[in-house]
């Protein structure tokens, strides 16, 4: 008698169980879900802080296109009609296609994140067709661009030789600016001709740098680093310090290297990045090895193919030397 009662209320609690776990499936509000996709962004994926925010950002954009069209969608109940409809909003908004492009890799992002951890069964972003973008060529600086650039950097003033080791740091090494930024004194193997540099998702490789760079960061870590005596604790490895003692910002390599390009005449709407547009074309242009190039540059997507070798040190050093353009001052 006992048995046939525990086996009717198990029966009988198994549906109720089932129901709560829908129910809470199905509640999951936009608020946790994205403080678990950051969770997921952060631990699993490693990516850096801006590519998480600008994730998080283009699936704000969609919630907000929720709460303006007054639809209260739960994010594991959205079809993919409510994401078509968006692209349509946004489009008509007038956002530039890649802007446009960029929002739907931060939904799909999102999503394939839901399917990972089982809460939803469908993909509403599987079918969806993004813009087709028009390829923009970046901005590269000619050999003489840059020589005119380095050359107007006015080295009596301390900051002067800074700013020359970076734009020379840049060139030769093909850096990102928050690899730039990042960079470690103990990261530096001048004597080696390498540097260790962090890339996206913290990331490391080894970058051959030239002797023109190397010897200006030299002459700038020895003669005006050394002598900086305001420091501020946690900014003692950084390379590149303000005059306030601690490591520079992205926007403040970008204005320097705007500040530049201004005084020399270069009259090209350039960044920091132009420099390693231009150091990865150069080498091209001059002969190098594609491969050399993009492993050098830290491409994550030549390191996915099954075309990829990897490339020892000194090939990627003699690369450096037969091929950059101001490594010839050194032959």
């Amino acid at each position: 008698m006992y048995s046939l009662y525990k086996s009717a209320e198990m029966h009988f609690f198994v549906p109720i169980l089932y129901a709560s776990l829908i129910t809470i499936h199905q509640s999951l509000t936009w608020k946790s879900a994205l403080e678990q996709f950051r969770a997921y962004l952060l631990l699993e994926r490693s990516l850096s802080p801006n590519t998480m925010d600008a994730y998080l950002r283009d699936v704000g954009r969609f919630v907000q296109y929720l709460e303006l069209e007054r639809l209260n969608v739960l994010p594991l109940s959205v079809k993919s009609e409510n994401i078509e409809r968006f692209v349509l909003w946004i489009n008509q908004l007038g956002l530039e296609a890649s802007s446009q492009a960029r929002m739907i890799s931060g939904l799909r992002a999102f999503y394939k994140f839901l399917m990972t951890e089982d809460l939803v069964d469908d993909d509403p972003t599987e079918l969806l067709e993004g813009p087709r973008l028009r390829r923009k060529m970046p901005e590269v600086l000619a050999v003489s661009e840059i020589q005119k650039m380095l050359a107007i950097v006015d080295l009596s003033d301390p900051q002067g030789t800074r700013n020359r080791a970076i734009l020379e740091t840049l060139y030769a090494c093909g850096l990102r600016v928050s690899e730039l930024t990042n960079l470690k004194i103990t990261q530096l193997f001048l004597e080696a001709g390498f540097v260790k540099v962090t890339g996206k998702g913290d990331k490391q490789r080894l970058v051959p740098i030239g002797p023109e760079a190397a010897k200006w960061l030299k002459i700038y870590i020895e003669e005006i680093r050394a002598k900086q005596d305001n420091i501020k604790p946690g900014n003692e490895n950084f390379v590149f310090l303000n005059r306030r003692g601690a490591a520079l910002t992205r926007v403040m390599v970008f204005y320097i290297v705007k500040e530049i390009a201004e005084a020399a005449g270069v009259h090209k709407n350039i960044s920091p990045h132009t420099f390693r547009h231009s150091f990865a074309t150069h080498l091209v242009e001059g002969g190098a090895d594609l491969k050399a190039v993009q492993d050098m540059l830290g491409h994550e997507s030549i390191t996915t193919t099954e075309l990829y070798t990897h490339l020892d040190t000194e090939y990627l050093k003699e690369t450096i030397y037969l091929y950059h353009p101001r490594a010839f001052l050194h032959r």
